[in-house]
């Protein structure tokens, strides 16, 4: 098939819209609902990612996408017992695919809802069941196992979008897009990612432990296809905070940090022990444990509502003790896309554990992060690489 037109485009009013090839098949077949126009920039987009992760780490991985950026993305490394908890698959089997979603679709629940699903190894039924009672618009994945398509099928009414996509297949070099009736070309991003994008080291700590150089190629690999600017914070194999599309590299950093601050928060004892009503929600827990972190939740769920998720009223979870707990974080690895213009970027990132960070340098103020990347203790590499992606 060379062709497959599609409901509409962005939005409902942009008719008509498909999907195409000058020359050749389509690469990807749909094997279960009727993909849109998002929903296949999540794809495409979220399918490099998890194919390069792959090929960087030789671990099975996945991605969660929403609005053609990752709300997260990991690789197969096991699960604690505390992190089956904070991810709601305690008792569970899970197999290497399913453990690597369960940890992308763990690293920001709330973004994650309605998400679109990359695999880079065939979809089992173990991933597909998983998947079966999480809201979600659609995967796409080299192959599926016959029970695995079964689940997937019935999913969403039967309207779930599966699809399969060539592994095989490779674009032309050169790549082309329209932005006001004017053509844009350029030559595709093929810059391969590995370890020795870490071999600048420019702080006095030279220290860069293998599980480190792992988690900061996750988080270039997953920058490689943030939208711009973007800042990426990993850890024990997956991202736990994505700061995408800012206009100031700063903004990222902080929003992409709260995130993480908030993936650390969800293992504290307090929200462990959370007394939910046995019939809530993943949803709706997942929300009520987002409010509950922040400031306000006392404003937000006041004597005339917290009835509604709890069982007894919950003791707040105070500043202090949340700083605390944070205060105990380390060996977070950080990746930015662009050059930190300026140290406060470190300084944020310390907040939230960062102890290795790469980023492209080539600021004027280089000296300025450098030293402030040393009074911490912090290893640094240069990659001389920019990633932007728009």
């Amino acid at each position: 098939m060379k062709e497959l037109e599609l409901k509409y485009g962005c939005n409902p009013n942009q008719k008509p819209a498909r999907v195409y090839m000058q020359d050749g098949k389509l690469p990807f077949e749909v094997l279960n609902g009727r993909p849109g126009y998002i929903n296949l920039l999540d794809a495409f987009n979220s399918w490099q990612l998890v194919r390069e992760l792959k090929e960087a780490t030789g671990l099975p991985a996945a991605a969660s996408f929403k609005h053609v950026s990752p709300a997260g993305a990991a690789v197969a490394v096991p699960l604690d017992s505390t992190l089956e908890k904070v991810y709601f698959v305690e008792g569970v089997e899970l197999s290497p695919i399913c453990t690597a979603y369960v940890r992308a679709r763990g690293a920001d629940r709330m973004s994650s809802y309605g998400d679109f699903v990359a695999l880079s190894d065939e979809c089992d039924e173990q991933t597909a069941s998983f998947l079966a009672r999480e809201v979600s618009d659609g995967i796409i994945a080299p192959s599926y196992s016959e029970k695995a398509l079964e689940i997937l099928k019935g999913k969403r009414k039967g309207t779930y979008c599966v699809l399969r996509m060539d592994p095989n297949y490779r674009p032309a070099p050169v790549e082309t897009k329209q932005v006001y009736g004017i053509t844009f070309e350029q030559g595709r991003n093929e810059i391969k990612l590995d370890e020795h994008l870490f071999d600048n080291i420019v702080t006095k700590n030279k220290n860069l432990p293998e599980s480190a150089k792992r988690d900061l190629l996750i988080a270039m690999i997953t920058l490689k296809y943030t939208q711009s600017n973007s800042v990426c914070y990993a850890y024990g194999g997956q991202a736990i905070g994505i700061g995408a599309g800012q206009q100031s590299r700063i903004h990222c950093t902080r929003l992409a940090g709260n995130k993480a601050d908030v993936w650390f928060l969800r293992s504290h004892p307090k929200v462990l022990g959370l007394p939910f009503r046995p019939e809530l929600r993943r949803p709706d827990r997942d929300n009520t444990i987002d409010v509950y972190i922040s400031e306000d939740w006392l404003d937000v769920l006041g004597d005339d509502v917290w009835q509604q998720y709890f069982t007894t009223r919950p003791e707040p979870l105070t500043r202090e003790e949340k700083r605390e707990w944070l205060d105990k974080v380390s060996g977070v690895s950080l990746g930015s896309d662009a050059f930190f213009p300026f140290g406060d970027n470190v300084e944020r990132a310390r907040k939230s554990g960062a102890a290795y960070i790469a980023e492209p340098g080539g600021s004027i103020r280089d000296d300025n992060v450098i030293e402030t990347a040393d009074k911490y203790g912090i290893a640094m590499a240069f990659t001389g690489m920019r990633l932007f992606h728009h």
